[in-house]
């Protein structure tokens, strides 16, 4: 009862404060489990795309919050769980472990059998064609990923059938346009195929709250969603990743 209470007066709050405008240019609001990606410009960034989904969206989208951030205090603490259902993300990701060094053959070991090509050569029968390795299925790359690893407790979240809300700048950016995506929507793309991929445009947000400020200054934002997009069949990692950035910033003079 008390997270609701406080739901209800976070949202009369913030809808004053912003005006909190949702405009769906490309998509309608829809019952259906999505991706919603955007740019990055402050920790209100969560608390406005919250404040614009619909109430029945609300209720299925959980945004991602930083975990060392959200967490100082148990106050932050309690509304990023209570309320807004989000899902915390360590901003730093787990050193890779290093590769073990092969090692190498010792001296008078015995001499290796001749390969297909060698025995070709020597007229031999002709070696076998290789095979294009198959690539992992979303179900085996989930398996893969590593409880460390930053991106799964957005797995599990979409496991569960939830909706999601991301920014892949990864961190906050600074200009008029987002920074480079990192590599997180792309992984949860192949992962999650039948997920929805929405990018939305947050505007003035920065100016509501800006970097080193405490009282929040009364300005005129909106969240503009537009149309979805997915990752096409073979496409690689940065031309997609570039693709989706292209995708949020059209939308800035919609």
């Amino acid at each position: 009862m008390l997270a609701k209470l406080m739901s209800f007066l976070l949202l009369g709050i913030v809808r004053f404060l912003t005006g909190s405008q949702a405009r769906w240019y490309g998509c309608p609001p829809k019952a259906e489990q999505r991706i919603y990606f955007a740019n990055h410009q402050s920790h209100a960034d969560m608390v406005l795309i919250w404040a614009a989904l619909p109430e029945e969206l609300r209720s299925i989208t959980r945004p991602i919050a930083a975990k060392d951030y959200w967490t100082k205090t148990p106050f932050r603490q309690w509304i990023t769980t209570a309320v807004f259902n989000a899902v915390y993300v360590d901003r730093q990701a787990t050193p890779a472990r290093p590769m073990a060094p092969v090692a190498a053959e010792p001296t008078g070991a015995p001499a290796a059998a001749p390969s297909e090509a060698d025995t070709a050569a020597a007229g031999g029968p002709d070696p076998s064609p290789e095979a294009s390795p198959r690539a992992p299925t979303p179900e085996e790359l989930r398996s893969a990923l590593p409880e460390s690893d930053p991106l799964a407790p957005l797995v599990r979240a979409l496991e569960s059938g939830d909706s999601i809300v991301i920014f892949p700048e990864g961190t906050r950016g600074h200009g008029d346009e987002p920074q480079s995506f990192k590599s997180g929507l792309f992984k949860l793309a192949q992962m999650f195929p039948q997920v929805v991929l929405v990018p939305a445009w947050i505007n003035n947000v920065q100016r509501v709250m800006p970097k080193g400020e405490v009282v929040p200054v009364p300005i005129l934002c909106s969240v503009t969603f537009g149309e979805p997009i997915q990752l096409e069949a073979g496409e690689e990692r940065r031309p997609f990743l570039d693709r989706a950035r292209r995708a949020v910033i059209a939308l800035r003079e919609v």
